[in-house]
């Protein structure tokens, strides 16, 4: 009995000592965990950030460009026909949208949805201009109707877009 007695003044004392070294070692390792994971954070931020506002300026400008206003006057030419003008318009706008489709992975599916829809509205704008072009039309009869159209939207699915992409952008800041 006395042997139980002496060997548990031995086992017990050394069962907390090892017991508070487990209790230690894995608060130092959930701390150092903590630490490298907001490290990780820090470098991942330090890296996508500047990604992801470049890609919001790239689509700012993307909807700034397809604007009818923006777009008529970049691309129209005196002696374009109205047939070629509607070409070069919608040339233009599906070139900048492909352009950009890449953007869409540093957006919420919502903005990106946005910046669809305003791509298809102007589509749509063109598209309904051209249905009133008779086929000696020139460029600029066809120009007068979707700026006219252009300000006849009482939903506009760019500036909408652009609200979207800006809000996204300000949680950063």
């Amino acid at each position: 009995m006395e042997f139980i007695a002496d060997l548990l003044k031995i086992i017990l004392p050394a069962g907390l000592v090892i017991y508070g070294m487990y209790l230690t070692i894995m608060s130092f390792l959930k701390k150092e965990r903590e630490k490298m994971v907001v490290e990780l954070k820090t470098q991942n931020t330090q890296t996508i950030l500047p990604i992801r506002l470049q890609a919001g300026e790239r689509l700012c400008l993307l909807l700034e460009r397809i604007t009818p206003n923006n777009l008529v006057r970049r691309i129209n030419s005196p002696e374009y026909t109205a047939r070629e003008l509607y070409s070069q318009l919608l040339h233009e706008v599906r070139e900048e949208f492909n352009h950009n489709l890449s953007q869409q992975v540093y957006f919420s599916d919502e903005t990106w949805e946005s910046v669809r829809r305003a791509v298809e509205s102007v589509i749509t704008l063109i598209n309904t201009g051209m249905q009133d072009m008779g086929a000696e039309s020139r460029g600029i009869d066809l120009a007068k109707k979707i700026f006219q159209l252009s300000l006849d939207q009482k939903n506009d699915a760019i500036q909408y877009a652009l609200k979207h992409v800006k809000d996204e952008i300000r949680v950063f800041f």
